[in-house]
């Protein structure tokens, strides 16, 4: 019993420390090394004294320490340099607690909230600095996935509906949550790296946030000036190149069972992709290209959109495979693979992932939707785009056709 004891007084005592030498670091006039130590250790003997009495200790030594941190920024802002602020008051107030946390456990939660109230002190001229960067659509982008995942989310039913019993509103909501993170992941790089991206990034960003809005988006420049068409032309295949990676990243997110055997020709797939790329940018040019501007990744209404599309495929795979057998499988994730392919990936996973689909068949279903999302944007290409973008990106998509249909057919 006594050396938990005095483990437990020690960690609470170091936690202490590594805060407090941030803030004596920072010459903090109102808190420092020996007085978050002491706060912490505070809180670790009022836990132990709890356990033996009652637990209105812990709260009783709360107010303490709250009182001394209000009288003591009282008296620092009546000085000659006051400096108005909350954040040690608030320090001292979380390491109190996380000294408690500390004895009354789990341990590692409070290892974990002291260092991480360490690493928020230290970063603090470089989080103001972050926050300043950002703009109104940057925080309206913020807000509504804080919307989607944090309140929507929870609220929803987690049931299955419908005759084949596969909409589950919060599974599909689930999938809505995590391709509007990937996008804003996507999107977030660009707003730190958009403006210095050359060819290779921003084939890369406009991956991560659509491919198909990137080719849709560069045809429209090409057509507007001819000369960008080879520079173009690697942006957008580095772009349908990363949606491999966007496509496994899903998969494993989904269904980890499924993964090991999606990977092989998807894989595969983005190796031949990354050839062409390869083959693409050493003819071209032009140095370098930044991406077009994206739109918000988090509106709420292109979420809601992509959840009804999600649950529709989700829908019309099971559907399909019900009345028409495979034929209708592949019907499916051709025609919802024309303009969004994350739809298909995600409900071929779950579906597999609930042993209602091969894996076999399931990654099959995948690839034919991402052949179709191909067709889809040499489309854009020949109709958007100038004459020279369509006719690289053309040659470049017929060998990635023929090579996917091999693959389809001929992979074991």
């Amino acid at each position: 019993m006594l050396p938990e004891t005095f483990l437990n007084l020690a960690t609470a005592l170091g936690l202490g420390l590594l805060v407090g030498l941030q803030k004596e670091r920072a010459a903090s006039p109102l808190a420092g090394l020996k007085t978050f130590g002491l706060f912490t250790v505070a809180g670790a003997v009022a836990a132990l004294v709890a356990a033996a009495s009652t637990q209105w200790v812990i709260v009783a030594g709360l107010l303490a320490i709250t009182t001394l941190m209000v009288t003591g920024n009282v008296v620092a802002m009546r000085g000659p340099n006051p400096s108005p602020g909350q954040t040690t008051e608030a320090a001292g107030v979380v390491m109190y607690l996380v000294g408690a946390l500390v004895v009354v456990g789990p341990r590692e939660a409070a290892i974990v909230m002291g260092a991480t109230v360490a690493v928020l002190l230290h970063l603090r001229e470089e989080l103001k600095h972050w926050v300043g960067l950002l703009s109104d659509r940057d925080v309206r982008a913020i807000m509504q996935f804080v919307l989607i995942s944090l309140v929507i989310l929870p609220i929803l039913p987690d049931r299955t509906y419908g005759p084949y019993d596969v909409l589950n509103p919060r599974q599909v909501w689930l999938m809505v949550v995590l391709i509007v993170g990937i996008n804003l992941a996507g999107y977030a790089a660009f707003r730190i790296l958009g403006s210095r991206a050359g060819t290779a990034l921003a084939g890369v960003l406009g991956g991560a946030i659509s491919s198909t809005a990137t080719t849709l988006g560069y045809a429209r420049v090409t057509r507007a000036n001819p000369g960008t068409a080879r520079t173009a032309v690697v942006v957008v295949w580095i772009a349908s190149s990363v949606v491999f990676v966007r496509l496994l990243l899903e998969i494993g997110a989904v269904a980890p069972s499924f993964l090991p055997v999606a990977a092989g020709p998807l894989a595969t797939m983005l190796l031949v992709f990354a050839l062409l790329a390869g083959v693409t940018w050493r003819s071209s040019t032009s140095p370098g290209a930044s991406p077009l501007e994206p739109g918000n990744p988090s509106e709420l209404k292109p979420a809601i959109l992509f959840g009804l599309v999600y649950a529709a495929v989700l829908f019309a795979v099971a559907a399909g495979q019900d009345l028409l057998g495979d034929a209708g499988l592949y019907v499916a994730a051709f025609v919802s693979g024309l303009t969004d392919v994350d739809a298909i990936t995600l409900s071929t996973s779950q579906l597999v992932q609930d042993g209602r689909l091969d894996p076999g068949t399931g990654w099959r279903l995948i690839l034919v939707a991402v052949l179709s999302n191909t067709v889809f944007k040499l489309g854009l290409a020949v109709t958007l785009g100038s004459r020279d973008f369509a006719r690289r990106l053309t040659a470049m998509g017929a060998i990635a056709l023929a090579a996917g249909v091999a693959i389809v057919l001929f992979w074991v």
